[in-house]
């Protein structure tokens, strides 16, 4: 029983650093790869059990912003993407408050 204690309290930990590294990316711009190639870059605003993520303001690009052809990117306005389409997101870590938090 000890070790179950000792177990939920580790779980416990680390939930609240996930939910402090969630917490301090609200409101900040992130970047959504998907598994289609397209880019997606807006204003993170939540997050659920699926992985669903919701922008703000979001802009899509069908190539990388990064690439060296440029395009006008598509404006979407408030953006759900499915969790299961999410190949990787980032954040511009000038924006984060804490630095140790990545």
């Amino acid at each position: 029983m000890a070790g179950e204690v000792m177990e939920k309290q580790d779980n416990d930990k680390d939930v609240s650093e996930g939910k402090k590294k969630l917490s301090s990316w609200l409101n900040k711009s992130m970047k959504v790869r998907m598994t289609d190639g397209r880019t997606l870059i807006g204003i993170f605003l939540c997050t659920d059990k699926d992985r669903n993520v919701i922008l703000g303001s979001c802009e899509e690009y069908l190539r990388p912003p990064e690439s060296k052809e440029k395009e006008e990117p598509r404006i979407l306005g408030l953006a759900m993407i499915p969790g299961h389409h999410v190949v990787s997101i980032s954040i511009d870590k000038s924006q984060l408050q804490d630095p140790d938090i990545q």
